[in-house]
């Protein structure tokens, strides 16, 4: 039996990765969690699971929830909370599903701790990817992916050699507004830009789907995990999500991995790799999905996946910028504060404001996430 420790409980990943757990309570159990701010699905996750450890966001509520649960559950907050529902001695696995930068420390501290990493934060490598990757092959830690992009990747390449991959091609939706142009996008609203045609996720992610950031995100987790130059990680539209990405060898074949698009595939596979279990979901159908349908990217419409090339080949604290300035914008627009388009203007000012630092470590990559949070909001306070 695997113990898991799930960082983002009550998150879209977390929820779906409690429902694997359920579905295979022979199999794994939950031995801690994180649950930020929704004290009540805590609640029902500690009844369904009988955890060790949780921690939620505010001291206040872990008080209130160490009187209900006294001597059935150790609460703890904040970030050494989370540091320690990562490290926690019986798990075998950390599944990081927060959401932003929060989730970097506790990886490392996880990595530290020798747990396996199942990763759903994409944050965690964009801003110190370097850090990351050294830090498990020191500690001889296996992250494993759970992005649907990544575990595609991670999958069509078992049993291929490294020297063989000419590159990878994530796909992409294209999001919310797909087929919409630039000028119809002057006055979307937050309503219309959560409504993903493909796939359930939380808002931010979803945002960052519209704005196709979050695939520019992607390419540059692709390249810590995959050890590929960005000239190698390609990104190409495909609305209907069958396929999750592929990759191509320098004999010209072209592996995919295909499926119906349902997190939980990805998400189980991560927590029972190298082996595959029974999974009841929707099977593809190619004969009713009949016609996939592919197209080139147009980085003039999608700025924002420019934008994670830009930052990528520049590396150093840049994509630290890049993420700390999209979560302030995509936070922004969903309060209402800036447009749909302004999400990309101001990531576009941090950049051009920022002068790039080589080779940061822990605290100088914390600082400039902090001080990039901090020009952001001067832009709209």
């Amino acid at each position: 039996m695997r113990a898991i420790s799930l960082l983002g409980a009550t998150g879209s990943i977390g929820m779906q990765t409690l429902d694997v757990i359920r579905a295979h309570s022979n199999a794994f159990r939950l031995v801690a969690f994180s649950a930020g701010r929704n004290i009540e699905q805590a609640r029902i996750i500690i009844e369904q699971f009988s955890p060790k450890v949780i921690c939620v966001a505010q001291k206040e509520d872990a008080e209130r929830l160490q009187s209900e649960y006294k001597g059935r559950v150790r609460i703890v907050f904040g970030e050494d909370g989370l540091i320690e529902v990562a490290t926690v001695q019986e798990a075998d696995i950390v599944v990081n599903a927060v959401v932003g930068s929060v989730g970097l420390v506790p990886t490392l501290k996880a990595i530290e701790a020798g747990k396996t990493i199942a990763l759903a934060n994409k944050e965690t490598l964009v801003t110190a990817g370097h850090l990351v990757m050294k830090h498990a092959a020191a500690y001889g830690v296996s992250i494993l992916p759970i992005d649907s992009e990544h575990s595609a990747i991670f999958q069509c390449l078992q049993g291929e050699k490294q020297k063989n991959v000419e590159c990878i091609i994530l796909t992409a939706s294209g999001g919310s507004f797909r087929d919409r142009t630039r000028e119809q996008l002057q006055h979307v609203t937050v309503e219309e830009a959560l409504k993903h045609p493909n796939w359930s996720m939380g808002a931010k992610i979803t945002i960052d789907s519209a704005t196709m950031m979050n695939k520019g995100l992607e390419v540059i987790e692709a390249h810590w995990l995959f050890h590929l130059p960005y000239e190698q990680i390609h990104v190409l539209l495909h609305k209907e999500s069958i396929i999750h990405s592929m990759v191509q060898f320098h004999d010209g074949s072209v592996i995919a991995q295909l499926g119906t698009p349902d997190m939980r595939v990805p998400i189980q596979y991560a927590l029972t790799y190298p082996d595959r279990f029974p999974l009841h979901i929707e099977r593809l159908n190619l004969a009713e999905v009949a016609t996939l349908h592919f197209q080139k990217v147009d980085m003039n419409r999608f700025r924002c996946l420019q934008f994670a090339y830009e930052a990528g080949k520049i590396g150093g604290t840049m994509p630290t910028v890049l993420n700390a300035a999209n979560e302030e914008a995509v936070s922004a627009f969903l309060t209402g504060r800036i447009s749909f388009l302004a999400i990309e203007q101001y990531i576009e000012q941090a950049m051009n404001w920022h002068v790039p630092i080589a080779h940061p470590d822990l605290e100088t990559i914390r600082t400039v996430d902090r001080e990039t949070r901090q020009y952001v909001k001067s832009l709209y306070m």
